[in-house]
């Protein structure tokens, strides 16, 4: 059974191709698979297309038994200029509306579509507890994550939503991030500190989409985020700890936070007290529930 990846490049899209491949003829969509051919796991196979029309990748999601669209620029890799705004958006909604074409011209349709989404949809929300039950946000991620998931809304196969959290990995990603100021000694909170963090780590990330793909059962939008969500100054403290580094308070300022970061402060600054209510009542266990268990496995 074929499963296509778009995003299979990316942290999660790579992580998910090794593991598929176990059991799968995994299929990632490239716009430049030359550069990538020496990244991809044992039995991946790289396709090129042109991330914008249907036509280029059409006879491959035709008879798949998944697609999994992850695609999309980086949120946090540059400063939100006008011109990375347009382009974090309409990489999202120009792959996900290549992809609900290529499924309406599928003569052999595939069983589940899964679509990317972000926790961003919930905007801002201090410390209000957010389930799959709860509203949109406001603020540009969340009228972005908005489009990317409405751009595959109309498909007629069973769709499932992830949206995700703050993915931990070791290779890449926020952790890196989150370890270089205590490299330096300077570990600290960001902001007051008092921020929610919706974290998971990159296995079980990879373990709940391959369980929703399996499940026939599962439909609709999913939480992607460990049970336990973490305060920023929570995670900041753990990682001191583990890291054997000293932790200052309060941090990072906010107003120094706006001049290295303008606009794009709001994806390290915004609260999300994220639960993933279904996945957990539908039967998923997660591996890593506790952050520092979490930490400890990805930093040893």
């Amino acid at each position: 059974m074929r499963v296509v990846i778009t995003g299979g490049t990316g942290l999660i899209g790579k992580a998910l191709a090794e593991n598929l491949a176990d059991g799968y003829d995994v299929v990632v969509l490239s716009r430049n698979p030359q550069a990538y051919s020496s990244e991809m796991p044992k039995g991946v196979k790289l396709v090129e297309y042109d991330a914008e029309s249907a036509e280029t990748f059409a006879d491959q999601v035709d008879g798949a038994f998944a697609v999994v669209n992850l695609a999309g620029a980086g949120v946090a890799d540059k400063r939100w200029t006008k011109e990375r705004k347009e382009l974090i958006l309409n990489s999202r909604v120009n792959v996900g509306n290549a992809v609900a074409e290529a499924i309406r011209q599928a003569t052999t349709k595939p069983q589940v579509l899964v679509q990317a989404s972000a926790v961003g949809f919930y905007g801002d929300r201090d410390d209000e507890i957010l389930t799959e039950r709860s509203v949109g946000g406001s603020g540009f991620l969340a009228d972005v994550v908005r489009q990317w998931e409405a751009s595959t809304a109309a498909v007629d196969v069973r769709r499932v939503v992830l949206r995700t959290g703050v993915v931990l990995s070791a290779d890449d990603g926020a952790l890196p991030q989150l370890m270089l100021p205590f490299k330096f000694g300077v570990g600290g909170n960001l902001g007051d500190g008092e921020q929610w963090l919706p974290w998971i780590h990159i296995e079980d990330t990879v373990r709940a989409i391959r369980w929703l793909i399996e499940n026939p059962k599962a439909n609709g939008v999913y939480n992607l985020s460990a049970p336990a969500p973490m305060k920023n100054t929570t995670v900041t403290q753990k990682l001191g700890t583990i890291l054997n580094r000293p932790t200052f308070v309060p941090g990072v300022p906010v107003f120094v936070l706006n001049l290295v970061l303008g606009e794009m402060k709001e994806a390290v600054l915004s609260s999300n007290r994220v639960i993933p209510e279904r996945i957990r009542k539908e039967g998923f266990v997660f591996k890593y529930a506790d952050l520092e268990t979490a930490l400890r496995n990805l930093l040893k």
